[in-house]
């Protein structure tokens, strides 16, 4: 469940947020949504995949943490090991809501069941005592701003990856030293074949509207599955 509210000093002021890394604190996911113009970032981190809604046949894109449901190899205990953090976890429990009146500026909203919210006085504060934002708020507001704006940019992305039929489905079996196997599927990712054959004029209309970057950075993220395979098996060693 969750409690969203628009954010404001007035039933917000002493709020304080738990901003470390953490299992209990919502970080044990196996991936999380993520936006192209983040994927230069991510692609020196984490394998960038593409997901389709069944429903409505949309896509999305997802940095990948894991193999299995839950589990997120890049932390350990209350430490994030990755060099990067994804802004769609980076900005938990906060998130962008739909203004009032069409037309109106988006709004701050905060979860106040999500577990970041802090219980016992500890934590980073959101508003000063004269209630003002503090430095975090202000820097989790620009990172909603650039999320926010990046989801709206997404669309054309992922028009542009359809009118060129990039997408293909993806399954990666992985085996581990202990003799386990896992298969990853549900999945698509660029289909690099067909990015090479495309004509000077379809890649220029790639180029044209800020797509082929993107489309490089996410081919480049794939050479990190064997980073998290090798994340796995000191796991699986460790017990």
């Amino acid at each position: 469940m969750s409690n969203h509210q628009i954010l404001n000093p007035a039933d917000h002021g002493e709020l304080r947020i738990r901003t470390e890394a953490g299992m209990e604190l919502g970080d044990g996911v196996m991936a999380c949504l993520t936006i192209p113009g983040e994927f230069r970032q991510l692609q020196g981190e984490f394998p960038i995949v593409f997901r389709r809604d069944i429903e409505s046949g949309s896509f999305s894109a997802m940095a990948l943490f894991g193999f299995e449901n839950g589990e997120n190899l890049f932390l350990e205990g209350n430490r994030w090991t990755a060099r990067y953090r994804p802004l769609a976890l980076a900005i938990q429990p906060f998130l962008v809501g739909r203004p009032a009146s069409e037309g109106g500026d988006a709004q701050v909203h905060i979860d106040m069941d999500h577990p970041r919210i802090s219980s016992n006085g500890e934590g980073t504060r959101v508003f000063d005592g004269e209630g003002k934002p503090t430095p975090f708020l202000e820097d989790i507001a620009d990172r909603l701003g650039a999320l926010h704006e990046g989801h709206q940019e997404s669309i054309a992305f992922f028009k542009a990856l359809a009118r060129h039929e990039l997408l293909e489905p993806f399954t990666l079996d992985v085996p581990l030293r202990n003799g386990a196997r896992h298969s990853l599927v549900g999945f698509h990712i660029i289909n690099e074949e067909k990015l090479l054959s495309l004509s000077a004029d379809g890649l220029a209309d790639l180029q044209g509207e800020g797509h082929l970057l993107p489309i490089y950075m996410s081919l480049a993220s794939i050479s990190q599955f064997a980073e998290l395979v090798a994340r796995k098996n000191e796991r699986v060693a460790d017990g």
